[in-house]
């Protein structure tokens, strides 16, 4: 079986090696390129807590920020994991979206106690900041990072695609799920997938590739990597 893993590289590396644990081929074509914005260290005064919705966040925030000591609301098992390889050690993972970040940092924190500060991109996917100011939170968004669409597929992409020699393709985000359409289109390959399988981390994932022909597509159980793979076995 070969899939077409379309993650950031950080991500991409060591989901790859699980994939091949697994038994599969796979193709590293990462569909966003992660760029860390430098700049001082961030002012934690009066800052209760870190949230990051993304690995990528908690990366970037690692690199301006030496306190480990402060806690990491993390919005998934991805973050969650970034956060502790980056030595943060008050970790609490929301196992979810962005709904369930803004529940759980509501269900445990204070408001009095402090600001959120969100480890946050140039793009944002939910209302994280409404979410938890509707709960009396002081929200900060700092922005750390950027990611960019990749302009072309791989020349080992277009030639998988164009023989049809992929079998299922795995998307973790609407932006890439975005992003892998138009590629798709831009390379005139629009009914490459007729006999793939798309593999989506949410619901918001599948609804941004509902233009593509696909022979299946299929939505995690849970908004997370494991559930994701699980897909792969049904």
């Amino acid at each position: 079986m070969r899939i077409l893993v379309t993650r950031p590289e950080a991500d991409a590396k060591p989901l790859a090696k699980r994939l091949k644990a697994m038994g599969m081929e796979v193709i590293l074509e990462p569909l966003l390129l992660i760029e860390f914005l430098d700049g001082p260290e961030l002012d934690l005064s009066g800052v209760q807590a870190f949230l990051a919705t993304s690995a990528n966040g908690v990366r970037a925030l690692a690199r301006r920020c030496r306190d480990r000591a402060c806690p990491v609301y993390a919005v998934g098992d991805a973050s969650a994991r970034a956060a502790r390889e980056a030595g943060f050690t008050k970790i609490v993972c929301a196992s979810g979206d962005v709904e369930a970040l803004a529940q759980t940092a509501a269900a445990r924190l204070d408001p009095k106690s402090g600001s959120l500060v969100h480890a946050a991109g140039t793009k944002l996917a939910g209302d994280l900041k409404g979410l938890l100011e509707a709960q009396g939170f002081d929200y900060r968004r700092c922005i750390l990072y950027q990611a960019k669409k990749a302009e072309n597929f791989s020349g080992a992409t277009l030639k998988a695609l164009a023989e049809a020699n992929i079998d299922g393709v795995l998307l973790f985000s609407p932006r890439t799920g975005r992003a892998f359409v138009e590629l798709l289109n831009k390379a005139g390959l629009e009914a490459a997938c007729r006999s793939a399988v798309a593999y989506c981390l949410s619901p918001a994932v599948a609804a941004e590739i509902k233009g593509v022909q696909w022979r299946q597509v299929r939505v995690a159980a849970r908004p997370d990597q494991d559930s994701l793979l699980k897909t792969l076995n049904n």
